[in-house]
């Protein structure tokens, strides 16, 4: 390497990054930033907040004992809801493979009827049957994300190697050795992308069954602020969530999809 280049270039390299590309992302940043500056000027905090007045409640949203148990229940929600419908997915899919009477009930009855159903008529069915609490929000979200959940999983299963299927039963008739030492690792792609795109998608739909469902969590405190005028809390929650968003990607969902490629 030469002795010319940049110590800071060399690590971009490595990391595979490239700066340019990461200099335009980060000004693009900071130009919305201030464009949002310039035109919060002429609002009324009411309707545009600055964005210092947002970064701060969102600040608060972390901090602030309150504030923070709001957070803190919207996340819990979120990712008991995820794990749950992950594996409500991979039962309803293998369900057909080992029941092949199943398959139609689960492709053809179950896997339609949970993708059509509305979002919105879950969360307000959900409010009926269980009024505000934790469970409406959980059954709302298992619900809308399990079909995402059992269409990645029945995918996987569809491609697996079958070679290494009929070796695996070659050496053993055990179903459940067959299951967790073979099947279950070569399906770990596909249930980690389930994951991932359950994660997503659980974030979207947590603040929408908290304004129907809840006394508590970020969608209540936007329901609060919109009956109050604040737009900054508005704004805070949305920011949060994609905080959250982003933290539990790379904390979680990221090592674990390297861990389960190399392995």
């Amino acid at each position: 390497m030469p002795a010319d280049v940049p110590s800071s270039r060399i690590a971009a390299r490595a990391a595979g990054v490239r700066p340019l590309p990461v200099a335009l992302a980060e000004g693009l940043i900071v130009a919305a930033v201030v464009g949002w500056w310039a035109v919060s000027r002429d609002l009324s905090e009411a309707v545009m907040p600055d964005p210092w007045t947002v970064a701060v409640t969102t600040a608060e949203l972390f901090t602030e004992p309150e504030q923070l148990a709001h957070t803190l229940t919207s996340m819990l929600r979120v990712v008991i809801s995820v794990i749950a419908a992950v594996v409500l997915g991979t039962v309803l899919a293998f369900l057909p493979r080992r029941y092949p009477a199943l398959d139609v009930i689960v492709y053809g009855r179950i896997q339609p009827f949970l993708n059509a159903f509305p979002s919105v008529g879950w969360a307000i069915v959900a409010s009926i049957w269980f009024g505000p609490s934790h469970e409406t929000i959980v059954f709302v979200e298992v619900a809308i994300l399990t079909p995402f959940c059992l269409v990645n999983v029945a995918q996987g299963l569809r491609e697996l190697d079958a070679e290494a299927m009929e070796m695996a039963r070659s050496f053993t008739r055990s179903r459940p050795k067959t299951l967790f030492l073979v099947t279950i690792p070569l399906l770990m792609p596909y249930i980690v992308a389930a994951l991932r795109i359950a994660y997503g998608v659980g974030w979207k739909i947590a603040l929408v069954a908290e304004l129907f469902g809840t006394e508590s969590g970020l969608g209540f405190l936007m329901l609060r602020a919109q009956t109050l005028s604040d737009a900054a809390t508005v704004f805070a929650a949305c920011f949060a969530v994609v905080i959250l968003f982003i933290a539990g990607e790379k904390l979680v969902i990221d090592p674990l999809a390297r861990r389960v490629r190399y392995n």
